[in-house]
């Protein structure tokens, strides 16, 4: 059975690289189809998808949004999208190539080969493996997946991370209406909620590189933003979808 397979790339402002990672993804085998979630980019990046609609009319999908909504309502919409319409393995990844699209297929399979429900890309769990990042980024990022394992007791190495795929039936039992961070705190929330309802959760070791093109959109909010929302998880009590339930 030939498993449907969507790659997520939420964008703002990414006219240098939209282009490139949309054809990068459409070469790859295995046939991954792609929904680019646009926050309303004034520089155009939601006209180049358009543009490349023609051309990849039957794998390439738009939600466009007006204004810079946040990360994780951008994904959370880019799930309602996709399980709606029926594929088997939702990915996440970045659109600036700090994600490598080969590893799809890779974590792809340790999904649908290995039994994971959930796979991470993963920088952490085989030593550090970042790319051009200062030192002062590495231990910010390495120190708060270090600061969700002691507060959340949630084994995963890389809870930031942003690189995963996704099995359907995941997606549709995770509460997506009780998401609340909307920040990279997102990646924690959504790994910690998988893993608090029993999901098999497999990080594959990948090489993370720091994007060559375009603007970073990290800042200090989103770093207080998961902090805080860190303490908040450890007391909530996860809950799945009343609608799954319900089947």
């Amino acid at each position: 059975m030939e498993h449907r397979k969507i790659v997520i790339i939420p964008t703002y402002n990414e006219k240098e690289n939209i282009e490139k990672m949309i054809r990068k993804v459409r070469s790859l085998n295995g046939d991954f189809h792609i929904l680019i979630v646009d926050d309303g980019s004034p520089d155009g990046t939601g006209d180049i998808v358009r543009r490349l609609q023609s051309e990849f009319h039957d794998s390439l999908f738009l939600i466009e949004r007006t204004g810079k909504l946040g990360l994780g309502t951008a994904y959370i919409a880019g799930f309602r999208w996709c399980v709606g319409h029926a594929y088997d393995y939702i990915f996440e990844m970045d659109a600036d190539f700090s994600h490598n699209p080969e590893d799809l297929q890779r974590l792809y399979n340790a999904c649908a080969l290995s039994g994971a429900d959930m796979s991470i890309g993963s920088r952490y769990v085989k030593g550090i493996a970042v790319r051009d990042w200062p030192l002062s980024r590495i231990l910010i990022s390495y120190g708060a997946s270090f600061y969700v394992r002691t507060i959340l007791g949630m084994k995963v190495y890389d809870s930031t991370a942003g690189f995963v795929c996704y099995s359907r039936k995941v997606l549709e039992t995770i509460n997506l209406d009780k998401i609340h961070m909307k920040g990279y705190g997102f990646q924690i929330e959504m790994k910690y909620n998988a893993w608090k309802l029993g999901f098999r959760i497999k990080e594959v070791p990948i090489i993370f590189t720091d994007r060559k093109e375009g603007k970073s959109k990290m800042s200090g909010s989103i770093f207080g933003e998961a902090f805080r929302g860190v303490i908040a998880l450890r007391f909530r009590k996860i809950t799945t979808n009343p609608d799954t339930a319900q089947r």
